[in-house]
């Protein structure tokens, strides 16, 4: 895993024009080419659906935005559907049960088609505004699959001294059998090739999505950047779900998902 530092922010947009060229890998990706997946897991996020496709829809780059609804009991599906029939949204999918974000995430990758796919949380917590950076190394054939990491040099908002501690110890926990040094593993943030992404053996459920996919990412031998992002992160009061039950978890995901693959695919 190797950590990606772009030049300067206006040198990680999509125009080559005025840019030192940097070395191409070998899979690159035309700009002209690139379709960008947004698989966005919702569920009771009326207050902020539609801020997050507004900064969606600002990112100057070709995309398809699916929408996951997971059975939200506000608002939110109303919301949805008028924002579908206004065209913010490509494709809608409402879940008649509450299954968690991981299976609502999968659930998008299967309707998604573009060559590069990110899942982006309906919260505000993580800005679009940072998916230049992230897809630089994919576009220029370097990754097959990028990591923004909160803790490198992106600004943040300071909230949960022990959130960051209990990160920390799950990053290097998954480090440790992925034989990774990323420094963010948890992060919402992972921009993956879409036909690696869409080849994955992904079953978690829930918040075990992000050691799933870190594991399946290591055991796939991909080549994998990490690049600095910006990180909003919401208060319980505002709405934030991740809870310490969740982080115990995770350890178990860890284990499980590195140690115990499944037989075969998942396709629900």
């Amino acid at each position: 895993m190797t950590h990606f530092q772009p030049m300067a922010p206006a040198d990680t947009g999509f125009s080559a024009e005025g840019k030192v060229p940097r070395m191409r890998g070998k899979t690159p990706i035309e700009r002209d080419e690139l379709r960008l997946s947004v698989l966005i897991p919702v569920y009771n996020e009326e207050n902020t659906i539609r801020v997050i496709l507004d900064q969606v829809h600002a990112v100057p780059v070709q995309k398809e935005i699916i929408c996951v609804n997971d059975c939200s009991t506000d608002g939110t599906k109303t919301i949805l559907d008028a924002l579908h029939a206004e065209g913010l949204i490509d494709t809608v999918i409402h879940k008649p049960v509450n299954e968690g974000k991981g299976a609502a995430i999968r659930t998008a990758l299967k309707a998604s088609t573009g060559n590069v796919v990110i899942v982006q949380d309906a919260d505000l917590e993580y800005d679009p505004a940072d998916w230049p950076a992230l897809m630089e190394p994919i576009v220029l054939g370097l990754a097959d699959a990028v990591f923004g990491s909160r803790f490198l040099s992106g600004s943040h908002r300071v909230l949960y001294y022990w959130h960051s501690i209990g990160n920390w110890v799950l990053t290097t926990v998954s480090n440790m059998f992925t034989n990774l040094n990323l420094t963010d593993m948890e992060t919402c943030y992972k921009a993956i090739r879409g036909d690696i992404a869409r080849s994955l053996v992904l079953t978690s459920d829930r918040f075990g999505f992000e050691p799933e996919v870190t594991a399946r990412l290591a055991q796939a031998n991909v080549r994998i950047y990490e690049v600095p992002i910006s990180y909003s992160g919401r208060t319980y009061a505002e709405g934030k779900k991740i809870g310490w039950k969740d982080g115990v978890a995770a350890f178990w995901h860890i284990v499980r998902y590195n140690l115990f693959p499944p037989v075969t695919k998942r396709t629900n």
